[in-house]
């Protein structure tokens, strides 16, 4: 699972990278800090209309969906048919429908966004590093209820050698250069 030859491990690849959303779900963001809610939404929009654009393979996890209903629908709607699975551990990185989905896709990276940054997100990056992923975690596609616990999570992501990081570095690391019909394209959702 380890980067290209000559590659930083914080720099991001398109190849073999997956955008992972854990858990944005219709009843759980209802209750997450009410200040940051639309900037995290219009970022996991950036990410998942990127993602669709650049053919990076998506997966998004519902936590018991039954309870706390499923992904936004705007959400839906950015991330197009992608596939979801539900659970019912904290953590993504142990479920077995998202590892083999990871190994389908041929991950060396995983961008990973969603809720909750000091549960589900936290849990969700040690497992998938423990696994030999390199986890980018978009900090402003990331939130919790309080930003206590989301300041702490990042902390916590930085010092267990997670790359914390923000949606715009993503999307020119995957893009790699500033020409070309999908930076046209994508460069309109950063402006």
């Amino acid at each position: 699972m380890t980067q290209a030859a000559g590659a930083h491990p914080m720099r991001l690849e398109r190849a073999g990278t997956t955008l992972l959303v854990a858990d944005v779900q219709e009843r759980l963001f209802s209750t997450m800090d009410a200040d940051h809610r639309e900037e995290v939404v219009r970022n996991l929009k950036i990410l998942a209309t990127a993602a669709r654009r650049l053919g990076l393979p998506t997966l998004a996890t519902e936590q018991c969906p039954e309870a706390l209903g499923h992904t936004l629908r705007e959400l839906r709607d950015a991330l197009g048919q992608v596939e979801t699975v539900a659970k019912v551990t904290f953590s993504c990185g142990g479920v077995e429908a998202v590892q083999a989905a990871l190994r389908r896709s041929g991950a060396r990276a995983v961008v990973l966004t969603g809720i909750e940054a000091h549960a589900g997100v936290l849990m969700s990056a040690l497992d998938l590093m423990a696994q030999g992923y390199a986890v980018h975690v978009a900090a402003d596609a990331v939130t919790s209820r309080t930003q206590g616990n989301w300041r702490l999570a990042m902390a916590q992501l930085r010092q267990a050698g997670a790359v914390v990081t923000a949606t715009e570095t993503i999307l020119v690391q995957l893009l790699g250069k500033a020409e070309g019909e999908e930076y046209r394209e994508l460069a309109k959702l950063i402006r």
